[in-house]
C-alpha cells in the first residue's frame, strides 16, 4: 500500500508540474500573440496616418490647380475642414489630419493642414526679426544669425566658444537643416525652443483626446511653434505665370500688365534711371517724366489724386501680384499675410502688435488679401511702412505641414506622422517626414 501511495503522490506531483508548464507555455503564447497583435495594430495605424498625409497632399495639389485657373493666391481651403479630415474611416480604423489652433483661430484642435509660410524662417530672419520673439535676447538672436555665418566679425569668436565645449563642434556657417538644430546654438535651451511640446507638433500630450484639448499659451510650444526652415514660394503670380520685373522690364513688357499704360511704363523706366526699386511699393513713388505731357497724354490723365504720382493706390493694388523686384525664381522665407499669426507678423519691419492685430482683423472681416498690395487697406498701415514690409511677404503658400494620426478603432492603437511638403503646380515634394512614438 505504501508503495502504491508513493507512486500516486509522484504522479500527482508530475501532473502538477506538467500543469504549471502548460499554463506557463499558454501564458507565454498568449503574451506573444498580444505582442504580435499590438505590433500589427501599430503597423496598421502607421499606414492609416500615411493615408491621411496622402489625402491631404492630393487635396492641396488639386486646390493649387484650381487656384491657378481662377487666379487666386489664397482660398483658405483645407486649413479648417473637419468634413475632409476628422475621423475618416479606412479599413479597421480611422485617420485625422489635425493641428493646434492659434489664439486668433480660437485655440484648441483644428482639423486641417497648416502652412510653413505662416511661420518665421530661421534661415532668412534678421537679427531684429528674431529679437521680437517671446523671451528672445539680443545675444541669442545674434548667435542664431552667426551660426549660419551671418556676421563675419563675430563668427570667429562664436567658433571658439563651440570648439571649447565637450564634445566640441563647429557652427554650420550655412542654412539650418531643421528647427531642432537651434539646440546647438549658444543660449538656446530645450525650454525656450520646444516648451512642453517635445514632439514639436502642437499636441503636447501623446494620447491627447480631441474634446479635452483646450487652448494653451504660446510659451508651451516654444519658439519651434512659429519657426521653420522650409518656407518658400515661387516668384509667380496667382495664375502661375512669371511676374514682370520692374528693375529690368522694357516698356513693352510693362504695358503687358493690365492697367499699365504706355505713359505709365515710360514713367517707370524713367524713374528707375534715377532710383532703384527696393520693393514693388516703390511704384507708388513713380512720378511723370518731364516730357510726359508731350507724349500724347497729360499728367492729369495718369497721376493720382496728389497730381505727382502716376500709379494710384487702387492701380497698385490691382497689379501688385503681377510685378516683382526680385530676380530669384523662389522667394525663401516670405510670410503669408493671409495665414500668419500675431507672433509672426510682429517680426516684420515696423509692425507693432497693434498693427499685426489690425492685419488679422482686416482679413477676418473683409476676406483674404488678394496680394500684398492690399495691405494698404489695413488702417494705419502707411505707404512708407508697406515699402518696408513688401519684400518679406506673400499672399500665397506652397509649403505645408501635415500632421496625421492613424487609430485602430478596436484597440485604440495610434500613430502620428508629420510631413512637410511643397505643393507646386506640376509636382509634389516631401521635404521631411517624422513619425512620433506614442
Amino acid at each position: 500500500m505504501r508503495r502504491q501511495a508513493s507512486i500516486l503522490v509522484g504522479l500527482l506531483w508530475c501532473l502538477a508540474l506538467l500543469s504549471v508548464i502548460v499554463i506557463g507555455v499558454l501564458h507565454t503564447a498568449r503574451m506573444d500573440l498580444l505582442v504580435v497583435k499590438n505590433y500589427g495594430d501599430r503597423i496598421q495605424a502607421h499606414y492609416l496616418a500615411l493615408a491621411g498625409i496622402e489625402k491631404a497632399k492630393a487635396l492641396l495639389f488639386r486646390d493649387a490647380q484650381d487656384r491657378s485657373r481662377t487666379q487666386k493666391n489664397h482660398t483658405g481651403n483645407f486649413y479648417d475642414d473637419a468634413q475632409q479630415f476628422r475621423e475618416v474611416p479606412f479599413g479597421r480604423g480611422v485617420f485625422c489630419v489635425l493641428r493646434r489652433g492659434r489664439a486668433d483661430e480660437g485655440g484648441g484642435i483644428i482639423f486641417g493642414v497648416s502652412d510653413e509660410e505662416s511661420r518665421l524662417n530661421v534661415n532668412t530672419a534678421t537679427t531684429d526679426a528674431l529679437a521680437k520673439l517671446q523671451n528672445m535676447t539680443p545675444d541669442v538672436a545674434t548667435a542664431i544669425v552667426n551660426w549660419r555665418g551671418g556676421d563675419s566679425t563675430t563668427t570667429a569668436a562664436e567658433a571658439q566658444y563651440y570648439a571649447g565645449l565637450q564634445p566640441p563642434y563647429q557652427p554650420r556657417n550655412g542654412a539650418f537643416q531643421t528647427v531642432r538644430e537651434l539646440l546647438m546654438v549658444r543660449g538656446v535651451t530645450p525650454d525656450l525652443l520646444l516648451g512642453r511640446d517635445i514632439h514639436q507638433n502642437g499636441m503636447l500630450a501623446a494620447g491627447i483626446e480631441i474634446e479635452s484639448a483646450g487652448s494653451i499659451d504660446s510659451a508651451d510650444l516654444g519658439w519651434a511653434g512659429i519657426l521653420t526652415v522650409d518656407s518658400t514660394v515661387q516668384n509667380l503670380n496667382a495664375a502661375g505665370e512669371d511676374r514682370v520685373n520692374l528693375q529690368t522690364a522694357d516698356e513693352s513688357a510693362l504695358t503687358a500688365v493690365r492697367g499699365i499704360t504706355p505713359e505709365i511704363a515710360r514713367a517707370i523706366v524713367a524713374y528707375r534711371g534715377q532710383h532703384q526699386f527696393q520693393s514693388i511699393a516703390d511704384l507708388l513713388e513713380v512720378t511723370p517724366p518731364q516730357n510726359l505731357g508731350r507724349k500724347g497724354s497729360s499728367r492729369a490723365d495718369t497721376a493720382d489724386q496728389s497730381g505727382n504720382h502716376v500709379v494710384s493706390e487702387n492701380l497698385f493694388m490691382d497689379i501688385a501680384d503681377e510685378v516683382t523686384t526680385a530676380t530669384d525664381q523662389s522667394l525663401t522665407g516670405a510670410i503669408n499675410i493671409n495665414t500668419a499669426g500675431l507672433d509672426v507678423l510682429v517680426c516684420l519691419p515696423g509692425v507693432t502688435r497693434e498693427l499685426a492685430q489690425a492685419i488679422i482683423s482686416q482679413r477676418q472681416s473683409n476676406g483674404f488679401f488678394a496680394n500684398p498690395g492690399e495691405l494698404l487697406k489695413v488702417p494705419d498701415l502707411t505707404r512708407d511702412l508697406l515699402k518696408q514690409i513688401a519684400p518679406f511677404v506673400t499672399a500665397r503658400s506652397e509649403t505645408f505641414r501635415i500632421l496625421s494620426e492613424g487609430k485602430i478603432s478596436s484597440t485604440g492603437a495610434r500613430q502620428r506622422i508629420q510631413a512637410i511638403v511643397h505643393i507646386g503646380l506640376n509636382n509634389q515634394i516631401t521635404l521631411s517626414l517624422r513619425e512620433d512614438n506614442l
